[in-house]
């Protein structure tokens, strides 16, 4: 369920507020493929099908990265900001990546709303995030992403 704010007092009403868990997302090997072209990181354990189920993980996996740029999406599905003039990704605190997530898994999103710092014209939001795979008790990112928001 999205939760909808309005403005900076609205962002700054979210300060320690867990928003919840996205919709599921399928990591299909054509996703895969994609990331792997606009990157330039074909490395076989992702789009070399028939290799990767001989290897370490038994299937072909995502890369870490297309996993980390899917918050994107599903933070989305979280968080609606209105009343602002723009919200941009600042940048990360930590990123790790405990678990691969296999082709044909399905991710979703839990986010949490750490902080809410005034900054020039706006206020800074820190969050902690955490991609899961469905089945799997290990996440495949934890992150601590910060966002700005101005008015």
């Amino acid at each position: 369920m999205t939760t909808t704010v309005n403005g900076i007092d609205g962002i700054k009403s979210l300060v320690g507020r867990d928003l919840g868990v996205s919709e599921w997302l399928e990591i299909t090997q054509e996703r895969v493929n994609t990331f792997a072209d606009a990157t330039g990181d074909h490395q076989w354990i992702h789009v070399d099908v028939e290799r990767a189920k001989t290897g370490p993980f038994g299937a072909p996996i995502a890369h870490g990265y297309l996993t980390l740029s899917l918050v994107i999406p599903l933070f989305g599905d979280l968080l609606k900001v209105e009343g602002i003039s723009m919200g941009v990704n600042y940048g990360l605190e930590r990123v790790r990546f405990p678990s691969p997530v296999k082709v044909g898994s399905k991710i979703r999103l839990a986010a949490t709303v750490v902080s809410v710092e005034d900054v020039k014209g706006g206020v800074q939001s820190t969050f902690d995030f955490t991609v899961q795979i469905d089945g799997s008790e290990k996440p495949a990112c934890v992150a601590r992403p910060v966002y700005r928001h101005y008015a």
